[in-house]
């Protein structure tokens, strides 16, 4: 079978915002399978925060991408030629495949998603790397327990949303912080948020002090800045911050300064953890086993937001990301 795959590729390294110079987007014939391969049709690509660092060429906890080189993105698809033990022609997987509507694979961390318990894009978010985070974030590094006052920045977002549900689902009071309206009261309507702040219109400091008057007791950030420092200033002692992401720097040209209440720390006897979803690689079963059973019987509400469009729409998709248009999970329809 021969294909021609249509792929992104790293053109240079963006300064700021990503735009239509960091991408080139390109046809390549694929070369014939080699024994132990399979070749996938990608259905929808997953678009994360965490791309923007990707493009960095610093030292992380996966190498940049290299100038040239397909972008790295999980996606899911169909198995449609198979020279490989394990994958058969027809079954849907879930894989680190690159942003293509066409990709070979030797299976390597690929996993197998079941449509029949949640549709293609639930897979790169509740069920992908998105829930895995929020389930081994707040419940392995944040170690909620009942009765705790939780706080999620970024909580209309991807990872947000799942983390927030999962602490209502621990018997958490659970407060998010979003940015308008809109977004807000679906946290507080639709997801079961018990309060709901919005950054672009309110104090976070203030109405934190307001909703949480004894504290904070896991603070899980998504976002960084100004807010984190916000949240720092009304711990409980015993706190538990998690520090998931920071998105509102992703795009500077420069180091943003540190939290500048650190020091709360200190005063609260608290703890401020970063982690890795990839850290927990071999209990993301557990996750996927539990995840699916509040999905089937309503704990869980997953939601994301589809961008048409195809590869060509890439770079337009992924800025979305960082406009805040997006409520849930981001994903590309290839």
């Amino acid at each position: 079978m021969t294909i021609t795959a249509q792929q992104v590729r790293l053109k240079e390294r963006p300064t700021g915002f990503p735009d239509d110079q960091t991408w080139e987007y390109t046809s390549v014939e694929l070369p014939p399978l080699a024994a132990g391969q399979f070749l996938v049709k990608v259905d929808y690509l997953s678009l994360d925060p965490a791309m923007r660092g990707w493009l960095n060429d610093v030292r992380s906890y996966v190498p940049p991408v290299k100038i040239g080189a397909v972008m790295r993105a999980h996606g899911i698809g169909t198995v449609v030629e198979s020279r490989h033990g394990d994958f058969e022609v027809g079954e849907t997987v879930v894989g680190m495949f690159g942003a293509a509507d066409h990709a070979i694979s030797d299976g390597q961390d690929v996993t197998r998603a079941d449509l029949a318990i949640a549709d293609a894009p639930t897979w790169l978010g509740t069920l992908g790397m998105t829930g895995m985070t929020a389930y081994f974030g707040l419940l392995d590094v944040g170690k909620v327990e009942t009765g705790d006052t939780v706080v999620v920045s970024g909580a209309a977002g991807a990872d947000g949303s799942v983390v927030g549900q999962v602490a209502k689902a621990k018997g958490a009071t659970v407060i998010g912080i979003a940015g308008g309206p809109e977004k807000c009261a679906w946290l507080t309507e639709t997801l079961g948020f018990d309060a709901a702040i919005d950054y672009k219109n309110e104090s976070v400091s203030r109405r934190l002090r307001e909703l949480a008057p004894k504290g904070i007791d896991v603070f899980f950030d998504n976002v960084g800045g100004e807010i984190l420092d916000s949240a720092l200033a009304n711990l409980s002692r015993g706190a538990r911050v998690v520090i998931c992401g920071g998105i509102s720097s992703y795009n500077e040209s420069k180091l943003p300064p540190g939290p500048s209440r650190y020091m709360s720390l200190l005063v609260f006897r608290a703890t401020m953890t970063g982690f890795v979803v990839f850290d927990f690689e071999d209990r993301y079963s557990e996750a996927t086993e539990q995840i699916s059973a509040w999905l089937a019987d309503g704990t869980l509400i997953a939601r994301e937001y589809v961008a048409e469009g195809g590869i060509s729409a890439f770079g337009d998709a992924l800025h979305m990301l960082f406009a805040g248009a997006n409520t849930g999970k981001l994903v590309l329809k290839v």
